[in-house]
């Protein structure tokens, strides 16, 4: 086990159901130093876990662990965090109640606060969900935080993206004839074709077009879907991907007591500087929703990431986008 666990206990979450004994898995990387002000807090976006957060920590990078204290927390419902599989009955698999990225945010301020101390946050980052969570950390926290970054991740869930989340529960639904009281029969294997519909969204057009899945390793497109986007989904849990598809569908900064939905209030209370980085080819998070969103942020630019492999340009997979992230970063950082 390469990570730590946060105990929570019973918490009530946002709905008003009680999960017991909640926790949350995080890792660290760094030092925390004496004056506690070196904190980057960089929380996991739908469907991964710490380590894939890991591409854009390292020495010399602006993620530095020689110079900064590196949190990463796993997203509710990720499998290591408390989540459909790795809850005790009754709110096991289909029967987990609903979190919200509020939910998240504030039991990470638990753990940042209570764990170690902490009462500023240099920067908080995040790719897609994680952006989210970045977005929400500095609506919640605006004394806070002093600078967000989030990547290919919008502040809430717009209705087009809503409806590209629905899009990949649907097949699982499809899968016990849209009858929720058979959610538990789900396995593994149900995740094929959630990948496959997936596989349309997360990368762009002109990706496929260029049949840029070669530099990955893949001589023909059928094998780059059955490698990549079956493989990797038939990894997860189906309950775990039910409950994270919900927290994203709902996603929203101001859904909570501070906005009651004003979600333009919620966006102009964000005092911490803020560089977003949309995916310019980003098919679901798309540069005009984070435009919309920045101009209401006091202290925010747009930097979109010119690449096309759309909502993955953030995903740490191609060296130019990686460099453009962190390029930004770094200037983010010294400001």
């Amino acid at each position: 086990m390469d990570y730590e666990i946060f105990d929570l206990g019973d918490v009530t979450l946002q709905s008003g159901v009680t999960l017991p004994g909640a926790f949350l898995a995080y890792k660290t990387y760094g030092r925390l130093n004496e004056k506690k002000d070196n904190v980057i807090v960089y929380p996991t976006a739908f469907g991964d876990q710490h380590v894939q957060n890991e591409w854009l920590i390292g020495n010399g990078m602006a993620l530095d662990p020689q110079k900064y204290f590196i949190i990463v927390p796993n997203l509710l419902g990720n499998g290591l965090s408390s989540s459909p599989s790795n809850t005790p009955p009754p709110f096991d698999r289909a029967n987990f109640p609903q979190v919200t990225i509020y939910d998240n945010v504030k039991l990470q301020h638990r753990l940042v606060t209570e764990k170690f101390g902490i009462q500023k946050i240099a920067l908080v980052v995040g790719w897609s969900m994680g952006g989210i969570q970045s977005f929400q950390w500095g609506a919640s926290y605006p004394d806070m935080v002093e600078r967000i970054a989030p990547f290919a991740g919008v502040a809430k869930t717009w209705p087009h993206t809503f409806v590209v989340l629905e899009g990949m529960k649907a097949p699982l639904m499809a899968a016990v004839g849209f009858d929720a009281s058979k959610l538990n029969q789900l396995t593994s294997a149900d995740m094929r074709a959630v990948g496959r519909v997936y596989a349309g969204w997360g990368l762009s057009q002109a990706f496929y077009r260029e049949e840029l899945y070669r530099e990955l390793g893949f001589d023909s497109l059928a094998d780059f879907v059955a490698g990549v986007w079956e493989d990797s989904f038939m990894k997860m849990d189906p309950h775990n991907v039910l409950a994270m598809l919900w927290t994203g569908q709902y996603a929203d900064i101001s859904a909570d007591p501070a906005y009651n939905g004003d979600f333009d209030e919620a966006l102009k209370s964000i005092k911490a500087l803020a560089c977003v980085m949309p995916g310019s080819t980003d098919l679901f998070c798309t540069a005009d929703d984070n435009e919309y969103e920045a101009k209401l942020i006091p202290n925010a630019v747009v930097n979109p990431i010119e690449s096309i492999w759309g909502h993955f340009a953030g995903r740490g997979i191609n060296r130019a986008d990686n460099k453009f992230i962190d390029d930004n970063l770094k200037r983010l950082l010294a400001l």
